[in-house]
């Protein structure tokens, strides 16, 4: 049996008095593609931010290859994981190139710079990412999808093992959106990155993702493939909303359409 990459082991988080997760335990293995699906203020984020190590749990445990991720250095964790949101803070004044080598801060001491490693993992997250012929454009001046792009290129100059995906689609297109996702798909398929994914939108998930989880009232409501957790019953329950699903016409998955009451 494959050890999970990625454990949550009955977790509990609260901001001050106000719970967000309650008893949350999951896992995701080695190469895992997991969408987090749920109403706004079901806890996706917070997960996310539990996950990168950015927030610690009120109780319980976050393990990355089965270490308690606490006790794991800032700098070693920023090498295992990488997180790309659906906004990001851009010095604008920065090119594109300049803002994806952020990724190798930590590998960077203060007393050297750029060495050969550097600038092979900057140009490879570049060409992963299709942003090679944006490198010298300034960022404030590319569209919003290439922004996304070039943050996914960021994330992917960590080298990590762990891509964390925080609504990263919520401001783009629908080609933006499948452009995306489909090379996250294709990032993961080859180099065997461990996937976790906030979004808003069950038919991308379902589209993309082989496993969803469906968070709901601070815990997880369902869990498994898309053709167990997209049923109008649980979706109902939990987005409080009508739905029909349906077959998707090519791929067979699951298809949300609202419904009207």
């Amino acid at each position: 049996m494959v050890s999970p990459r990625i454990s949550l082991e009955q977790v509990r988080f609260s901001y001050g008095q106000a719970p967000v997760l309650e008893d949350v335990s999951l896992a995701a293995a080695p190469g895992e593609m997991l969408a987090l699906l749920g109403p706004n203020g079901s806890g996706k984020s917070t997960l996310l931010g539990l996950v990168a190590g950015i927030r610690r749990p009120t109780a319980g445990r976050v393990l990355l290859d089965g270490q308690e991720l606490g006790q794991i250095p800032p700098r070693a964790r920023a090498r295992r994981i990488a997180l790309v949101g659906q906004t990001a803070s851009v010095p604008f004044a920065f090119t594109v190139r300049e803002w994806v080598s952020l990724g190798r801060t930590p590998y960077l001491s203060p007393l050297r710079g750029e060495q050969t490693a550097d600038r092979a993992a900057i140009g490879q997250a570049m060409d992963a990412a299709e942003v090679t012929g944006l490198a010298d454009r300034l960022v404030g001046e590319i569209s919003g999808g290439e922004r996304q792009r070039a943050a996914l290129a960021l994330a992917l100059a960590q080298e990590p093992d762990v891509l964390l995906l925080d609504e990263a689609t919520a401001h783009l297109d629908l080609h933006h959106q499948a452009s995306l996702l489909g090379l996250v798909r294709r990032l993961n398929e080859e180099r065997g990155l461990t996937v976790l994914a906030a979004l808003h939108d069950p038919n991308l998930a379902a589209l993309w993702f082989d496993r969803l989880v469906l968070l709901h009232d601070r815990r997880v409501l369902a869990d498994g493939p898309g053709s167990e957790v997209l049923t109008e019953e649980t979706l109902e329950r939990a987005f409080q909303a009508q739905v029909r699903v349906i077959a998707h016409p090519t791929r067979g998955v699951p298809l949300v359409v609202p419904d009207r009451r």
